[in-house]
């Protein structure tokens, strides 16, 4: 007899299956709650499964156990912990972490399955041996809050719990805590009105009036100043991007100059909060790590400060770091990774209540759709309010303008939706966009944050993945190829791209209902950059064409609708060496190497103008869909692999009458059809411009080959 997937549903119910019903005796059948035996008021059975209905009622402290005959089952309790029954009982709205004052000092822990929780109380920054803490005992509530005060002046002490649960003893750090000693290890006990720059609270965000008038910069801390010839003193932390007028030994700008060169909009920062001291011990820095393994999600990440072991440090240099770049013109978004821990089981969510924060499958099994050996549970009540309550943190503390949720399509709907609700009531044009990718997790299809739920995630935008493959080809097959790097047949897919890859009913084609609700890029950290995929897929081209490939590649995302994205050097062709995965990768793999800025200062010089002309025109930055059904009108009867739109009539307000833009991917030239008018041409393989080239008179036109053309009439 085997009984598997057994599960408390409620708190005086367990469901459970057998595989022999037949043979089995419910009167043999024990149900050990810690201690007790529960009795079954009575069962019901459908097929081979039961669902018993007990006489008491489930005690949550204590582990649940099925005994039957000679076997012993674990129940699992992680359907109880999302159901309106739990949250009505333990549900707790109330402000965690620690209040400090210079008198008293307030500490808030939620577990209502721990039997014990100790506060203890530390002078050093990190785990010592010898150093015995201070332990004061937690007073619990009802709901499962555990709190105590302390009337002492606390600042400079470092703290952690020592949580008595399911008869283990653990310590851990305060998931809410604002600060922490070096590594991780300790929480510490701040005056965080300290960390604040001269005239920080005269910080203003410069957020655009619309989503689509964002052109988002991806970067890392650590990639975009450590090169050595990036003329940057502080490599490699916060405060290198606060650095003015940098170059390379080249006299070619880099860093923060580099930046403001280019001239996006939004940079869009790689994991800065605190992750795993495993990934990069921050008293020795000397691993590389994206830092996609979450380990203390309200604090910055210590190897980017000068100084790891002052936890006023890291705080001080990233708020310094943002008030930087909002000066200079710049928001600053932040990669967030709130759908898995650095570790399934040695991390503070799960030694402070086991089971609650994570997915788990009926037969007990964590739900992994990250990858990394677990997915959090976002549905549950207590988990949503940690990731709503740490966003708004950064928002408030920190000066936050948008946030890149990873692996979004791990999160439920309502979570997501909760979280715009939030951040609208502080600044609606707080960005919120992530991964929408529809991944294999315990949780039903019509519950997540996908793309192909975007209808029920308004003002959410999604990576859109189908323009990426469209324009380069598919990410996880190297030969193949795209619209821009020679496939042919794609021109109805990137029309549909162009156009914000707004859903058309009629066609079935198309995902997204707004135009702010697509991220358009063709290549991110992730996979091969896009240097490296257009090596790889068109091996026998010449330097010259992969260089027109590249241009067109970000020509189309920069002239289409939706959100631009770009990842950072790809502006100068960006290689990995061919790495498609440079997660734990050496510096010299994972930097921008600054002195490739000067080997293809043509295509940096081509990308700077294409964004100061979608800056410029606001006829490429609709931000409705029936301004876009109104304004953007496909030309037809092209050759094929040649594509051409007119964005007509003052499309949003433009300067401009009318914008006719062509892509060519062929590589020969071609003589097209075009509306007969006098037309300005201010855009070519070569150049882009925001006023006139050439004029072209008449209703023909020959397309370079491997280009891009635009050209305006105001006629």
């Amino acid at each position: 007899m085997t009984i598997y997937n057994v599960v408390v549903t409620s708190f005086n119910k367990i469901h459970f299956v057998v595989d022999d019903s037949l043979n089995f005796k419910i009167d043999h059948f024990i149900i050990k709650n810690g201690d007790n035996i529960l009795n079954i008021n009575h069962y019901e059975v459908c097929g081979n499964k039961f669902t018993a209905l007990l006489n008491s009622t489930i005690n949550i402290k204590k582990e649940c156990f099925v005994i039957y005959e000679n076997l012993k089952v674990k129940a699992n309790y992680s359907t109880l912990f999302s159901s309106k029954e739990f949250n009505d009982k333990y549900y707790c709205n109330c402000h965690l972490g620690y209040n400090y004052t210079k008198t008293s000092t307030t500490f808030k822990v939620w577990s209502p399955a721990a039997e014990n929780i100790c506060l203890l109380i530390y002078k050093e920054s990190e785990p010592s041996p010898n150093e015995k803490p201070e332990r004061v005992k937690l007073n619990e509530l009802l709901n499962g809050l555990w709190y105590c005060t302390i009337q002492t002046d606390l600042e400079g002490y470092y703290y952690t719990y020592e949580i008595t649960v399911y008869d283990n003893c653990y310590e851990a750090v305060d998931p809410y805590t604002t600060a922490i000693g070096v590594n991780g290890l300790r929480g510490a006990i701040i005056d965080l009105s300290k960390t604040n720059p001269e005239n920080w609270n005269y910080d203003i965000s410069p957020r655009t009036r619309s989503f689509t008038d964002s052109i988002i910069y991806e970067t890392n801390i650590r990639d975009i100043s450590i090169h050595h010839n990036s003329g940057v003193k502080n490599k490699g932390k916060f405060i290198g991007l606060t650095e003015d007028n940098t170059f390379s030994d080249k006299n070619i700008s880099t860093g923060l100059n580099h930046i403001k060169e280019l001239g996006i909009t939004h940079i869009q920062l790689m994991p800065i909060f605190d992750f795993s001291h495993k990934s990069i011990d921050e008293k020795n820095p000397t691993k590389y790590n994206w830092g996609y393994d979450p380990q203390n999600y309200n604090v910055p990440e210590g190897s980017y400060s000068t100084n790891p072991f002052n936890p006023y440090c890291r705080i001080y240099e990233l708020k310094l770091m943002i008030m930087k770049l909002h000066k200079n013109g710049f928001c600053v978004n932040m990669d967030v990774v709130f759908n898995h821990l650095w570790h399934h089981i040695d991390n503070n969510f799960q030694k402070i209540f086991p089971g609650y924060y994570f997915r788990y499958y009926e037969n007990g099994s964590m739900s992994n759709g990250s990858g990394c050996s677990n997915d959090t549970a976002s549905e549950n009540l207590m988990m949503r309010k940690f990731i709503i309550d740490s966003v708004k943190f950064w928002v408030k503390e920190y000066h936050i303008d948008g946030f890149r949720f990873d692996l979004m399509g791990l999160h439920d709907i309502e979570t997501m939706n909760s979280i715009r609700k939030e951040l609208d009531t502080i600044d609606p044009n707080i960005m919120l966009y992530g991964e929408g990718w529809n991944l294999n997790t315990a949780l039903h299809d019509d519950n997540k944050a996908c793309m192909k739920n975007s209808l029920k995630l308004p003002k959410i935008g999604h990576f859109n993945d189908v323009i990426r493959d469209v324009i380069k080809g598919n990410i996880f097959i190297p030969n193949d190829k795209g619209y821009a790097t020679g496939k042919s047949n794609l021109e109805s897919l990137l029309k549909n791209c162009i156009a914000a890859s707004i859903k058309n009913e009629e066609s079935n084609i198309g995902i997204f209902y707004n135009p702010c609700e697509t991220i358009n890029y063709v290549s991110c950290h992730d996979n091969y950059t896009l240097w490296d995929k257009i090596c790889v897929s068109c091996e026998n081209e010449s330097l010259e064409n992969k260089k027109y490939i590249q241009k067109l590649c970000n020509g189309i995302i920069l002239t289409s609708q939706g959100i631009a994205f770009l990842h950072s050097g790809e502006e100068f062709c960006r290689t990995k060496n061919m790495i498609e995965n440079s997660f734990t990768s050496l510096d010299n793999i994972n930097w921008i190497d600054w002195d490739r800025k000067a080997l293809f200062m043509d295509v940096f010089q081509y990308y700077k103008d294409l964004i100061s002309l979608r800056k410029s025109h606001s006829a490429f930055r609709m931000n409705k869909k029936e301004d876009i059904n109104s304004h953007l009108l496909f030309l037809n009867d092209m050759p094929q692999n040649v594509v051409a739109f007119i964005l007509k009539g003052y499309a949003n307000g433009d300067t401009w009458k009318n914008i006719l833009v062509i892509y060519n991917s062929n590589k020969n030239a071609e003589i097209i059809n075009i509306p007969y008018n006098s037309w300005n041409l201010v855009g070519t393989r070569d150049t882009i411009s925001n006023s006139p080239l050439k004029i072209i008179k008449g209703s023909k036109m020959q397309l370079d080959p491997i280009s891009m053309t635009v050209l305006y009439s105001n006629d």
